[in-house]
């Protein structure tokens, strides 16, 4: 381990994304406005809409992944509500974003078994229990959107032969990627702004 050349890394990185010019620094400024949380919270929206019109209007019932899936979108609908009020405060906007982080991988995950279990390479326990503690029994009280219907074994096709497993599984990875892209520019603003109060 060499400290200069550690000090060294590290002011070039800075430099390089410095929080005024650099794609790290227009991340942040976004990170920061109350537009890109009214964003993910209309996307959440939508998305949850998407699922309810396929269960009540089409009459296609979701299965255990689907509903845990839902789970996942609710808690970034509920991130972004925190978020559009808390983004002024510096820690709780990191904190917002590192739980989209958070959701992002969980949303994936889950959209990997989902489409797993319709492509035939992945076999899970895909019953009819969301498997919830009694203490978050979210299918208990609210059955309208969280009650498992049916087994796993396909997901509809949304558009152009893209089946919703499909869909799930890029926009979750996108959310991870952009989320991440996130993370790391408020936490160098973050840095940036202790720097200079130093």
């Amino acid at each position: 381990y060499n400290p200069s050349a550690a000090r060294i890394a590290v002011t070039v990185c800075h430099k390089v994304v410095t929080m005024n010019d650099g794609v790290f620094g227009r991340l942040a400024k976004i990170g920061n406005s109350a537009a890109y949380w009214v964003l993910l919270l209309v996307i959440g929206l939508w998305c949850e809409s998407v699922a309810l019109y396929y269960q009540y209007v089409l009459e296609l019932q979701p299965c255990v992944l689907c509903i845990q899936v839902r789970i996942w979108v609710m808690a970034l609908i509920m991130v972004a509500l925190v978020a559009i009020w808390m983004r002024r405060n510096a820690v709780m906007n990191l904190l917002a974003h590192m739980l989209t982080v958070v959701i992002a991988i969980g949303m994936l995950e889950r959209s990997y078994q989902l489409l797993g279990t319709e492509r035939g390479f992945t076999f899970s326990d895909c019953g009819l229990d969301l498997g919830m503690p009694a203490w978050f029994a979210l299918d208990s009280w609210f059955p309208a959107m969280f009650k498992v219907q049916t087994s796993c074994g396909y997901t509809p096709e949304l558009l152009f032969g893209i089946t919703m497993a499909e869909a799930l599984i890029v926009s979750s990875a996108v959310l991870l990627l952009w989320s991440a892209g996130m993370v790391v520019s408020v936490l160098l603003g973050f840095q940036s702004g202790q720097d200079a109060e130093q």
